[in-house]
């Protein structure tokens, strides 16, 4: 608990068992109450380790893809009181030990959600991201800031953190249930005008680290791009987008207060 409200990590998991000791070790649990692992149907032992190591863990019993475990660990973390959710991969890509900053961002009310961005510093391509990869995050970037007119170092972390009134509000059941998950998400944070934070955060890339291959990646690019273009067109009234027509008035009501 931090600033008197409840934390939990959330963990969606598929084949972590290699990573997912060390990744638990790391998490801060003089702050953190609770953790939870959604298992997405894994082929190994995840969820006997993650019994093991006493983590609430929920089992899919079909894999439903990265937004789909998402959204039951959302859900899930809601259903036990959280205050303050981050999400952190277990395949132990991302430091837990950035957890402490993250949360402590959003326990003092600066930010609504905070990204761990691996574009920041220099940590992306030292950690071993392809450069591929790379050089395709900085071009998405570069357009998404562009046509959802909001600035980040990056919108393709999967390193997060989200206050209770972000998750309750976005209609996240709207959302893919495969990694373009993430990218719908914060098309629907900044419409929201809801305020995003990022901090430098170290990234390891290595075998046991979770990726998308590359044909994967070209499909996870262009949905950004249409992701990006239905925001837009939404924004000048051109089309009703369902992922974000939920929020048009809670959008009206936070603009008008800005004024």
């Amino acid at each position: 608990m931090l600033k008197g409200k409840k934390i939990i990590v959330v963990m969606p998991a598929y084949n972590a068992e290699s990573t997912l000791r060390q990744t638990y070790a790391e998490i801060p649990h003089d702050i953190v109450d609770e953790v939870i692992l959604v298992d997405d149907k894994s082929s190994d032992a995840t969820a006997t380790v993650s019994d093991s190591l006493g983590i609430h863990t929920v089992i899919h019993p079909q894999n439903l893809g990265y937004g789909g475990n998402q959204k039951t660990c959302y859900r899930v973390a809601l259903e036990k009181g959280a205050d303050i959710v981050i999400m952190l991969h277990p395949d132990y890509q991302y430091t837990p030990k950035l957890i402490t900053a993250m949360t402590s961002m959003l326990a003092e009310g600066l930010f609504d959600c905070v990204l761990g961005s691996r574009i920041l510093g220099t940590g992306a391509l030292k950690g071993g991201m392809p450069m591929y990869k790379y050089i395709a995050n900085r071009i998405l970037t570069f357009v998404q800031n562009i046509v959802i007119n909001y600035k980040l170092s990056e919108y393709h972390t999967g390193y997060r953190a989200f206050s209770k009134e972000v998750l309750e509000t976005l209609p996240l059941e709207n959302n893919s249930n495969d990694f373009l998950f993430d990218n719908q998400m914060l098309a629907q944070i900044v419409y929201a005008k809801y305020v995003i934070g990022e901090v430098t955060c170290p990234t390891l890339y290595f075998e046991d680290a979770s990726s998308i291959n590359f044909r994967r990646s070209v499909t996870y690019g262009l949905g950004v791009l249409w992701t990006s273009a239905k925001y837009r067109l939404h924004c000048w009234k051109l089309i009703n987008s369902p992922l974000l027509q939920p929020l048009d008035k809670l959008r009206k009501t936070r603009i008008s207060k800005d004024r």
